[in-house]
């Protein structure tokens, strides 16, 4: 039996779920055509579902969206009706006058809750995004460099800050618990932070405009190394947030090391070792307890505690003082015995003994500072960020005579002759038969003439240069004739002394690019006829010396004076003049090499630093040892022909068993004088020329220069600086 569509019963309809849309009838009046029977019955059959199907949905869990929207659903529901309390009503019920106005208790209770909620959250933030710098202030780092004498008491200082690291191991208790007391008596066992502290810092922020206090030891630390200076509220949160993070990764000693290695304590000094050192002259591991509370009490203040101000701090520093030693007594830290004893206040020196260099100390300075990185292969960047300390040799005595003498000598030039004075120049050093400098004079002052006249090689040496030739002479012998063997020479070979000797070799007289015979003159053109090398050598006579340099070999005159300790950079040309002293050794390299001589023929290259430390450790260093430079037996004979020319010359200058030596030297344009000589295991070389800076680096003539012969002037100087002579 067929169906037509419009034959079906009515089925009634289920309601509509979900997101269905329900069809609309077709409007009165139109036409519908026939529909086919199944996608009528499918339009009309409801859909089935699969039991499966239900049973995944049932078990899948809610999402997580799902889940946090019921919470936050369920949570507002709870909190709703107290949140309805706390919401200000205004006027308030039930009161009168003012008080309607005020929050109820509640809502002051709500309120400092989320306060102290919201600032917790803060605090843990901040903490956690909190980093410790990496890099240090510059002035936390950099420190000075101080210089000592031989006998280790301070000679200068170079640097931009006085700044000395010390390990704590080295910083006596007593000095570590006076600085507690008086900073931070609860540093090992505070967090780094004292929120007491803080709230007082931060009241009086708020009230007056100002931070101050409140700060830990660890506080200070950082803001020494890390922060800037500023008085702000935000440097204190910083300082705080980075001394509660320091705490926890640094030990408390380190903290405690650097903070005394860091601090200000006034007349220029950061750190523990360089205050000591200015206020008691001593270094840190000397201090007692009652120097201690001294210098501890500087930390609050250097411009108000420092007694040698004014009487008013004077009176601050001693009240305090008292109050140290008192709390190191309560904490258990200085026993009431050791108390007891310090009544008297240890008054400071009046002012810093560390001083900056200038004039002569400077020309110290620099060769030691030269030597030091070069020996103990220090880099220049290393080097000037200080901590360093160097021990050089320089005697203090010496220097100081020396400086004396050469001061003296330069008044008696400007009473003579002011106008040769004003160009005149005086260089000397003082080296011991193993190879220390004992004392230099470099100049006037180093800050008006930079360059260093001891180690300036400016001038010939001149006849001061003749024992490096007859060294040469008696230890290679001599070839006279060529293809001969080589002769033997003595203090007794004779030669010729007269003026104007033409120079010869083996192969004949020796010529001149010019075709001229190369003749010898003598001082003044004296002729002394034919003596010994010994006494040429004693009288100084030029002309035996210029042909025993040839007979010798010019090479082996240049390795030997070498070998005594002249540098190849300052050796003349390979020309017979090169026995005449046409080399321009410095005073420091002619001390050397005639303090070979007196050392049996040993030589040790001269230095200026015998140690070198930084923050207690001691530094690598170089020091050069001696070595064979001439034959003992020459050597021995080299001093005894020096001898003769000092008793020839002085015979009144020291005593007749003083082992004394010397020998004038000048040159032939009468452009440089010297004197080199030796008594005592040390020997001095002092020369003096002329010349005018400003105009050229020619010598001019010394004539003018003093009242006596030139001669005279490097002698007085050597004499001043070597007494007594035995």
């Amino acid at each position: 039996m067929q169906l037509k569509v419009g034959q079906l019963p009515p089925v009634e309809q289920p309601p509509p779920v979900g997101r269905s849309r329900a069809v609309e009838p077709p409007a009165s009046g139109e036409q519908t055509g026939p529909v086919d029977q199944t996608m009528a019955l499918r339009i009309l059959r409801p859909k089935r579902s699969s039991g499966r199907a239900d049973r995944r949905r049932a078990a899948r869990p809610p999402s997580p969206l799902t889940r946090a929207g019921a919470l936050r659903t369920s949570l507002a529901a709870r909190v709703a009706p107290y949140a309805r309390r706390l919401r200000p009503r205004y006027p308030r019920p039930g009161h009168t006058g003012w008080r309607r106005w005020l929050p109820s208790g509640r809502q002051w209770l709500g309120g400092a809750s989320v306060a102290i909620t919201l600032s917790g959250m803060f605090l843990t933030v901040a903490y956690a995004t909190t980093d410790i710098p990496h890099d240090l202030n510059t002035y936390a780092t950099q420190q000075d460099n101080v210089y000592f004498w031989s006998d280790g008491t301070p000679m200068a200082r170079t640097g931009w800050v006085q700044r000395q690291a010390m390990p704590l191991k080295d910083i006596p208790e007593d000095v570590r618990w006076a600085v507690l007391a008086a900073e931070n008596e609860s540093f090992y066992s505070d967090p780094g932070v004292s929120p007491k502290g803080l709230t007082r810092a931060l009241w009086r922020t708020v009230g007056k405009g100002d931070t101050q206090g409140g700060s830990t030891i660890t506080q200070q630390y950082v803001k020494n190394v890390y922060l800037n200076q500023s008085r702000t509220v935000g440097r204190k949160f910083d300082e705080a947030m980075i001394a509660l993070k320091l705490d926890n990764r640094m030990s408390k000693d380190t903290i405690l090391e650097g903070y005394l290695n860091t601090s200000w304590f006034g007349r220029g000094t950061y750190g523990i070792q360089r205050a000591a050192q200015a206020y008691y002259g001593k270094d840190v591991s000397e201090l007692d307890a009652s120097q201690a509370a001294v210098l501890a009490s500087l930390l609050k203040g250097a411009g108000l505690y420092d007694p040698t101000l004014s009487a008013a701090n004077h009176k601050r520093a001693e009240e305090r003082w008292s109050w140290i030693l008192d709390r190191m007594v309560k904490f258990g830290k200085l026993s009431a015995s050791e108390r007891a004893g310090y009544r008297t206040f240890p008054e400071p020196l009046k002012q810093n003994p560390l001083y900056d260099t200038g004039q002569q100390s400077d020309y110290l300075v620099e060769l030691a500072s030269q030597y030091a990185k070069k020996a103990g292969q220090i880099s220049a960047r290393d080097f000037d960020l200080g901590g360093y300390q160097i021990y050089t040799t320089f005697d203090h005595a010496r220097e100081a005579a020396l400086d004396d003498v050469v001061a003296e000598e330069r008044k008696k030039a400007l009473r003579s002759d002011p106008k040769a004075a004003s160009t005149a120049h005086y260089g000397a050093a003082s080296v011991a038969t193993d190879g220390r400098i004992l004392a230099v004079y470099g100049g006037p002052d180093h800050r008006k003439q930079g360059y260093n006249e001891s180690n300036a090689t400016t001038v010939p040496a001149g006849s001061a240069f003749l024992p490096f030739v007859y060294a040469a002479g008696l230890e290679h012998g001599v070839v006279k004739q060529r293809d001969a063997p080589r002769e033997q020479v003595t203090p007794q070979s004779v030669y010729n002394g007269d003026d104007g000797v033409p120079v010869s070799t083996p192969e004949g007289p020796y010529w001149d690019r010019g075709g001229k015979k190369v003749a010898a003159h003598n001082d003044d053109r004296k002729s002394w006829g034919r003596l010994t090398l010994r006494e040429a050598l004693a009288e100084s006579v030029n002309t035996p010396f210029m042909q025993l340099g040839m007979d010798t070999g010019l090479d082996k005159v240049k390795q030997t004076a070498q070998a005594a300790g002249l540098l190849p950079s300052s050796m003349g040309p390979q020309i017979p003049a090169l026995s005449l002293g046409s080399s321009t050794p410095s005073a420091i390299r002619m001390a050397s090499g005639y303090a070979t001589f007196a050392a049996a023929g040993q030589h040790t290259e001269p230095y200026s630093v015998s140690r070198v430390t930084r923050n207690g450790s001691t530094a690598r260093l170089t020091v050069p040892d001696k070595r064979r430079a001439v034959d003992a037996k020459v050597a021995e004979e080299v001093t005894r022909a020096l001898t003769d020319s000092f008793r020839s010359a002085h015979p009144d200058a020291a005593p007749a068993g003083a082992a004394v030596s010397g020998k004038a030297g000048s040159t032939a344009d009468s452009t440089a004088a010297w004197y080199v000589g030796t008594a005592r295991d040390v020997s001095t070389a002092v020369v003096v020329y002329r010349m005018d800076l400003a105009k050229s680096l020619e010598p001019l003539p010394l004539k003018g220069l003093a009242e006596s012969d030139t001669d005279s002037v490097p002698y007085d100087i050597w004499a001043g600086a070597m007494s007594p002579l035995g």
